[in-house]
């Protein structure tokens, strides 16, 4: 049984409005899907991906009025995004000084160029090079040209404090494989990074792990994130992660159905929240693929309550 990689990520907004105008425009991300949190039906779930809303590519918010995250440990800390080159990096530097978004400078990270930078409510995040080139699925109607496109999700990096219960889940439960370390200066001391692989490896199936004993845990808000998830292919194989999780002693959601994908929802033992998830049906369910996002979708057992789900969620702009 082998994870094939990163599924999504989902983080949180206070900013809908704003958030959807950043990922769309000025990152050029396609909104695949735009829906609710279906168990808080007052939140967007706001799905931003690639052309095709290919599993492996989604960032995705909830948007709830809280305040800003504290950073910390117990949490994910710093969302890859793959490109194609380092010159992509470059065009992307000179068009976050333009648009005045907060970014460092380009530099290597586990022998990778990377740059880092953050959305306006402090999400922080990174355009990653692929080393391999990377297959994308290019996005039409996106304002960044086809070249220079974000092809998906990946390193994604966390922090725990003590290493060893998380390496214990992350090796004997979801049979990742520990590759590697390298030094991080995160933010402002220097850390050393566990590299664990999941399936063939490669950025898109990375989950970087930072120990840092003494830093005090997170408070989740807005600009932080609320879990990652894992890609397994289908159905067959979801129902052997639930039943291996189950024997294994790891307190879990049991099977959820998500419409668009089923999900299997666990705390690591530093209580950072995974989700293993299935690569489809997809977004395509219940909307044309070429009209993903612009309206309202909802789950067939949500359908009944548009209208009060409606009322209460603010408009988002067209694009």
């Amino acid at each position: 049984m082998q994870l094939t990689g990163f599924h999504h990520l989902t983080a949180v907004t206070a900013d809908a409005a704003g958030n959807h105008a950043f990922y769309t425009q000025v990152l050029g991300l396609r909104l695949v899907k735009k829906t609710v949190n279906q168990d808080d039906v007052t939140a967007y779930h706001l799905f931003y991906a690639d052309g095709q809303a290919s599993p492996g590519t989604d960032i995705t918010f909830f948007d709830w009025p809280v305040a800003r995250e504290h950073r910390g440990t117990h949490s994910i800390v710093r969302t890859g995004l793959r490109v194609r080159s380092e010159a992509c990096l470059q065009w992307w530097q000179q068009r976050f000084k333009t648009m005045h978004v907060r970014h460092g400078a380009i530099t290597t990270r586990d022998g990778r160029a990377v740059l880092d930078f953050e959305d306006p409510e402090g999400q922080r995040l990174a355009l990653v090079v692929d080393g391999a080139g990377g297959l994308g699925h290019p996005w039409s109607r996106s304002p960044v040209p086809e070249q220079y496109q974000i092809l998906g999700l990946g390193p994604v990096a966390i922090s725990v404090p003590r290493l060893g219960v998380t390496d214990r889940v992350l090796t004997g439960v979801l049979n990742m494989h520990r590759d590697r370390e390298y030094k991080w200066d995160g933010d402002g001391a220097a850390t050393v990074v566990q590299v664990y692989v999941m399936g063939a490896g490669g950025p898109s199936a990375e989950l970087h792990v930072a120990l840092e004993p003494k830093a005090a845990p997170a408070r989740p808000g807005a600009g932080g994130v609320h879990h990652v998830a894992f890609r397994t292919p289908d159905v067959g194989a979801y129902g052997a992660w639930n039943d291996r999780l189950h024997a294994m002693g790891v307190a879990s959601s049991g099977p959820v159905d998500r419409y668009y994908f089923r999900s299997l929802y666990f705390r690591e033992p530093n209580g950072i929240l995974f989700e293993i998830a299935t690569d489809g049906p997809g977004f395509a369910a219940d909307e044309p693929l070429e009209k993903l996002g612009e309206r309202l979708a909802l789950p067939p057992f949500l359908e009944p309550r548009r209208a009060e789900i409606e009322r209460g969620l603010k408009p988002l702009a067209a694009g």
